[in-house]
């Protein structure tokens, strides 16, 4: 179905080097039209920043039709039938329509096409299918925009062929269900997904926890959860989340707030894991060692929370542990005991403002009143520190020396 004039083209982009592709595609006997995210989030007037394209040149042709206007290009990796394209500094990826063809042993690859329908037909959602042109004019072979307007999510064709094609579309349906479901889900793609679930273990982890990320994420997650959980989709991933009534509870509490390591805080909430559960997440979803750190240091917390209660309390937990630490230790604590105070956010802004003091002692110090023993050095720093500490970081070098001769 082509919709003429359907869709504002300023809401996709109006970056003239991008739009001067379609001409230059056009120029080398191809078409160029926008694809996915970039068409599906213009749709609903959401701002994109999955700007995707496809056309029916081939890799090759593609960059030809390129270098003979001066665009540079970048192979990616393992998207064989992708371009990048460098413009304004960064990387635009332009997919050659294919299709998916199967020998007798069962064997699928990639051949290139010049028909639209057909690409459209192996992409994973009716919602994600629809093309777009330069000019507005919105390409839907199956029915994507109806189905995006009703808030209705489901697998082009057959839900098990398209999750044997790539396994990661199983969790990729419940994102977007989150994102965009409005209607009961779709039963034949849910069925699909919990029949085809063992096949997530053959997919990366580190897909898999980017692919979670991105539904925690969403403002529906806890629905998302819920739905996983009850058709065992995430048994061979996580064990099961028991703090979904705290997530939807903080997703509520934080429309249009900005968080730091927001996936750390929400699968935190999800989990409420103690030291060693933290540690079995992190390894599971091989987490880096930033995120690991934090979601162990949260797990081995619960003592510190008489620390948010005061200025001094917040400063010194900025101190001992950071600010990353601090300020999502206190949404978790909050979200947990579902009963945030009214200047939660006022707290918040206050810990990300703090900058961690400096103590003004060193081990020389120490060691220029005449005390060599290492141990002793140590005591000696700790007991300052302490003072230090509790005169609420106020007491200068000079003091502290002066009370250090005092105990001598």
């Amino acid at each position: 179905m082509i919709r003429s004039n359907y869709l504002d083209i300023n809401k996709l982009t109006d970056n003239k080097q991008i739009l001067r592709l379609f001409d230059v595609v056009a120029d080398h006997g191809g078409v160029l039209r926008f694809v996915g995210g970039a068409v599906r989030d213009a749709l609903k007037n959401i701002k994109s920043y999955d700007l995707n394209l496809a056309t029916d040149l081939s890799p090759d042709e593609l960059v030809e039709a390129c270098n003979d206007e001066g665009y540079k290009t970048v192979p990616l990796g393992i998207k064989q039938n992708a371009v990048g394209i460098l413009i304004d500094g960064q990387t635009v990826e332009v997919g050659s329509l294919f299709k998916y063809i199967e020998d007798e042993d069962g064997t699928s690859y990639i051949e290139y096409t010049d028909n639209w329908e057909e690409d459209a037909s192996r992409r994973d959602l009716t919602i994600n299918a629809v093309y777009a042109d330069e000019k507005g004019n919105v390409f839907d072979y199956y029915n994507g925009v109806e189905d995006l307007e009703k808030g209705y999510v489901r697998f082009i064709g057959s839900a098990a062929q398209r999750i044997k094609e790539d396994p990661i579309r199983i969790l990729r349906y419940f994102r977007f269900y989150s994102m965009y479901g409005v209607e009961e889900p779709n039963k034949k793609a849910v069925e699909a997904c919990q029949e085809y679930s063992s096949w997530l273990k053959k997919v990366p982890m580190e897909k898999i926890r980017d692919e979670l990320f991105r539904i925690i994420l969403t403002f529906n997650a806890p629905r998302a959860y819920r739905l996983m959980q009850s058709h065992d989709v995430l048994s061979y991933i996580l064990p099961e989340a028991e703090y979904i009534d705290n997530l939807e509870y903080f997703n509520k509490l934080s429309v249009g707030q900005k968080i730091k390591n927001e996936e750390i805080v929400k699968l935190f909430i999800l989990y409420h894991p103690d030291e060693a559960l933290a540690e079995n997440l992190a390894v599971r979803l091989k987490l880096n060692r930033g995120q690991k750190t934090l979601l162990m240091q949260l797990g081995n917390s619960d003592e510190l929370k008489k620390d948010l209660l005061t200025p001094l309390g917040r400063k010194s937990l900025v101190y001992r542990y950071g600010q990353d630490f601090c300020s999502a230790f206190l949404l978790t604590s909050y979200a947990i005991a579902m009963n945030a105070p009214d200047n939660l956010w006022d707290l918040y802004d206050e810990i990300n403002s703090l900058s961690k003091p400096i103590f003004p002692i060193t081990g020389r110090d120490i060691m220029e009143t005449g005390i060599t023993d290492n141990r002793q050095i140590g005591e000696m720093i700790k007991e300052l520190e302490k003072n230090w500490i509790d005169s609420g970081f106020t007491l200068t070098k000079e003091q502290l020396l002066s009370h250090f001769s005092e105990v001598i």
